[in-house]
């Protein structure tokens, strides 16, 4: 991969014998074994073919490694389809019998070319060889989980940042000051100082280069960063600072020919606010051949890095190291451990605003090569677990690496998908999270009848950083907000609001509604349902009784205390509410009898609310008014209702005596029903400000029935 071979770490270390060998063949092991993998795929493919279609079993074995040499420079300069074919040809030939990697290779290939079926299949062939090989094993899931990766991508928007960016390799950017307007980075570009091509990649040298932001946000044109010594003939990039912006640190690897030697990461110091001294390296390896690289910092003192170091759990992984101050060293390395580190590799560490470990593996299920991870720190302790994959679109099917924070919604990194002109070649992007989109509705109605809207009620609404705005309710008892009229947004993340509702006629709503987006991630229509007290009789849910008694009727077609809680439920929610509680009888009968009758029903649902529900009894009056108050109804063609239809013709009714005895032989269904609609309780609001600490005591009459009759 690029990546690899562009910068710091390279997956083939071991060394290859030149034999006497046709020299075609020696000079292609000697590019291969050099690691110099665009010149040795030429190379590679041009021994194969010398080596002709006859010959024994040793020529065959021999083609085989040299098809399957050609696809690893392939596959390590990210031509997925070419390196695709030549494994295909080096199965063919048995090769898998010497290298059954040849599978889990291929499969990561047809992976990132998106033909997932087959790539399953590929590294199904591996683990018959190399069985429970976590490789293969994560390449089969994070191929079953492609569609769902797609499926839940965030709503990040991704752009390529074209004014930094040239047709060579441009990666890994990094803040170099404070307010983070410089921008760091690694980049192949013509103008760098190695003017050679690269034999590993054929492209250019990396060096550091800048870019700084101008007045109107945007990227100016890069310059090479300014010091003696940081840029050379060799390849610089993957930089970080310390806290102070006061060290800079940086990877390097050269590049010597008939020389396998890995990177190194160098340090130097700030020289005035532009330059930097000249660098000195990082003693943190016991061998030339080994790899350390990709540096990551939050105070210059604990360092992680990537390397392939003995004492890894496969591929690179993810080290760290302490400096000394008074010894003026850094410590021995230590690896991260298998929170972090896979049988894969782990590369390009760097640190969130909030602590936490951002890192590329392709040893966890991912989309495809490399995915960008992000690790929660544990407390303050330089400690990370759980790495959370980041999604789509951050990450794609090809390498995506080396994030960078700006703030909690934007940053860049470093992406090899293919571009429009349909190359796989490092790239760095921006990502930027887009506000939450929130709007409000507030539908209101009278309390206990949500099917009486209120119109023109006043809404009032005030945020949290005391803005305040208002509206009023249409027909349909509702008012909506979502855009400003110059396009802001009524409601905003992080903040909250209160709602206050209220109307000529109707009791006052001290309580009010709240809503908040604080630790919302989403996007939301927040639909508040609020309602007003109309300044009137309040008609409870129906509660029966038994024929001329007071027992509360719990049968198969009514549960009277269940009916109670709506008042229980009434005055929680309003705490300062005092209810009268009035209970009324139907015509028959004599006015006295039906007066206790009355007084006794009202005080039976007062019993329960206090010595059941534990109600405050001084929030209650109960009141027997027998027969006195008929009810008024609505009839709407030959049907009565007890709450006013919304359309259509509509009749109201006084249910006198008079009124009702019309039907007593005619009809008596409608007789009994309108009677009925007559024995309720209702409950009217004496006061809104009920003050436990100066509220008179409860009458204890309350408790004691009436002799009936």
């Amino acid at each position: 991969m690029k990546f690899k071979i562009a910068l710091t770490f390279l997956l083939l270390t071991a060394s290859t014998a030149v034999t006497a060998q046709n020299k075609v063949i020696a000079k292609a092991e000697l590019a291969f074994a050099s690691e110099n993998y665009s010149d040795a795929a030429d190379k590679c493919e041009a021994a194969y073919k010398k080596l002709g279609h006859k010959g024994g079993n040793k020529k065959k074995v021999k083609k085989a490694d040299m098809a399957f040499k050609t696809g690893e420079c392939y596959r390590l300069t990210e031509r997925y389809r070419d390196a695709n074919e030549w494994y295909d040809r080096a199965i063919l030939l048995e090769q898998y019998n010497a290298t059954p990697e040849i599978y889990l290779y291929n499969g990561d290939m047809l992976q990132m070319m998106q033909d997932y079926d087959k790539a399953i299949e590929s590294y199904e062939e591996y683990l018959k060889l190399v069985p429970a090989d976590e490789r293969a094993l994560v390449g089969i899931q994070s191929c079953k989980m492609h569609k769902e990766f797609v499926a839940e991508k965030t709503r990040h928007v991704i752009e390529n940042q074209t004014a930094i960016n040239k047709k060579e390799f441009d990666m890994a950017p990094m803040f170099g000051d404070r307010k983070m307007t410089k921008m760091y980075f690694g980049s192949g570009r013509d103008e760098s100082t190695g003017k050679d091509k690269d034999p590993r990649t054929g492209e250019g040298y990396m060096d550091l280069w800048v870019s700084e932001l101008d007045k109107k946000g945007n990227w100016t044109e890069p310059y090479l960063v300014k010091g003696e010594g940081i840029n050379t003939v060799d390849n610089e990039g993957t930089v970080c600072f310390d806290s102070r912006f006061k060290k800079m640190f940086f990877t390097r690897c050269p590049n010597l020919k008939k020389t396998n030697l890995g990177c190194d990461i160098w340090v130097a110091d700030a020289k005035g606010k532009t330059e930097w001294k000249e660098p000195v390296k990082l003693e943190l390896k016991a061998h030339d051949s080994v790899s350390v690289g990709h540096p990551a910092t939050m105070d210059g003192k604990y360092l992680i890095f990537a390397s392939d170091m003995a004492g890894g759990y496969g591929g690179r992984d993810l080290w760290y190291t302490t400096y000394d101050k008074k010894a003026d060293t850094w410590a021995a390395p230590k690896n991260m451990g298998p929170e972090i580190n896979t049988k894969g590799n782990e590369l390009f560490p760097t640190f969130a605003m909030n602590g936490d470990l951002i890192f590329a593996t392709d040893g966890l299920k991912g989309m495809g090569g490399l995915d960008i991870f992000r690790a929660a720190r544990v407390g303050e302790e330089n400690k990370w677990e759980n790495p959370t994959n980041m999604g789509a679109p951050i990450n794609s099917t090809s390498n995506d690496y080396a994030l960078v924070e700006y703030d909690k919604r934007k940053g860049y990194f470093t992406s090899e998908r293919k571009t429009s002109g349909g190359e796989y070649v490092p790239d760095i992007y921006s990502y930027v999270l887009p506000p939450n989109i929130y709007d409000l509705k507030v539908i209101v109605s009278e309390l206990g009848n949500t099917a009486e809207k209120i119109e023109d009620c006043k809404v009032v609404v005030t945020a949290s950083d005391g803005a305040t705005w208002e509206g009023y309710t249409d027909e349909n008892g509702g008012v909506f907000w979502d855009k400003k009229p110059a396009g802001e947004r009524y409601i905003n993340e992080e903040s909250s609001y209160r709602i206050n509702i209220s109307k000529e006629g109707y009791h006052e709503d001290k309580n009010g509604a709240s809503i908040s987006t604080e630790g919302l991630d989403y996007g939301q229509n927040f639909i508040i349902d609020m309602a007003l007290l109309p300044k009137k009789p309040i008609r409870l849910p129906e509660v029966r009784y038994p024929l001329n008694k007071w027992d509360l009727l719990v049968d198969s077609t009514i549960n009277s205390t269940d009916s109670l809680l709506f008042v229980f439920d009434l005055l929680e929610e309003y705490p300062g509410m005092v209810l009268e509680l009035s209970s009324h009888s139907d015509a028959r009968g004599k006015a006295t009898p039906n007066q206790k009758l009355s007084e006794n029903r009202a005080k039976a649902c007062y019993k329960y609310l206090v010595e059941v529900k534990g109600v405050d009894p001084r929030r209650i009056i109960p009141v027997g008014k027998g027969e006195a108050e008929p009810r008024t109804v609505w009839k709407k063609g030959d049907t009565y209702y007890a709450v006013r239809p919304q359309d259509g013709d509509v009749e109201e009714i006084l249910l006198t005596e008079s009124y009702i005895n019309k039907f007593r032989r005619s009809d008596k269904v409608t007789f009994k029903l309108l009677h009925q609609f007559n024995r309720r309780t209702e409950g009217k609001v004496v006061t809104m400000d009920f003050d436990p600490e100066t509220a008179p005591p409860a009458d204890p009459k309350h408790l004691k029935f009436v002799k009936y009759p």
